[in-house]
């Protein structure tokens, strides 16, 4: 049996916050550092809680130390915690077919889910909670360690032997996200991709960033079930 690594990114890809993610960054960068608004001209889109944390630190002329991203990581998701259940503005919940592509993927005995993720751990597990998708996952890659996605999707991949997934090839780990980013860093690790227009990016952009598989919306299961097994 040949083992599948599907990792799967979380904003734009399995859920949309309304905003809440950005409302709360800004609003601890603000409290930590006494900047507003840091995170205003940022395109947050496919890139790492961390590299967002430290650009607005350099932007701002502050040094990035451990001891400053964490103090901003313990107040964002103190707040984010309290902001996932807002309203917000624009798009917020699941995305289409991903409850029923989780599941149908779960039952089988060769495919193993886990998260590839600028978010935070504690900020995807509060995301993915809220909206009932967290138990899916046994574990990911996050944004905590790594600034630069590249690095996080090697790593995912590195890691997945160390838990028992045996991957023949590592064309057998699968990123499933929505952006330019989530395609350039299944490249980086040797891995397939999926690119799904459910995010911020329409399907003729990230079409043209060459991913191995292009959709509309996880609806179509049979496409992407079909892919996942030709390799």
């Amino acid at each position: 049996m040949t083992r599948r690594l599907l990792l799967f990114d979380i904003d734009g890809t399995l859920v949309l916050t309304g905003g809440a993610g950005k409302r709360s960054m800004d609003r601890a960068f603000e409290d930590v550092f006494g900047v507003p608004e840091a995170f205003a001209e940022v395109s947050m889109a496919g890139r790492t809680d961390r590299w967002l944390v430290e650009t607005a630190l350099e932007r701002h002329g502050v040094t990035a130390t451990p001891e400053r991203l964490a103090a901003f990581r313990a107040r964002y998701l103190a707040l984010l915690e309290a902001a996932i259940g807002e309203p917000g503005c624009g798009r917020r919940g699941v995305m289409p077919g991903v409850p029923e592509v989780l599941t149908r993927l779960r039952a089988r005995d060769d495919a193993h889910l886990a998260l590839l993720t600028g978010n935070y751990a504690g900020g995807a597990r509060i995301k993915l909670e809220h909206f009932g998708l967290w138990d899916h996952f046994e574990w990911g890659a996050f944004g905590d360690d790594h600034a630069e996605r590249d690095a996080l999707a090697r790593a995912a991949v590195a890691d997945a032997s160390a838990r028992g997934i045996a991957l023949a090839d590592p064309a057998h780990a699968i990123v499933i996200g929505d952006t330019p980013f989530d395609i350039a860093c299944a490249r980086a690790a040797g891995a397939r991709v999926v690119a799904v227009a459910t995010g911020h990016h329409p399907l003729d952009e990230l079409r043209t960033h060459q991913p191995d598989l292009a959709l509309d919306d996880l609806r179509d299961i049979d496409a992407l079930v079909a892919f996942i097994d030709q390799a």
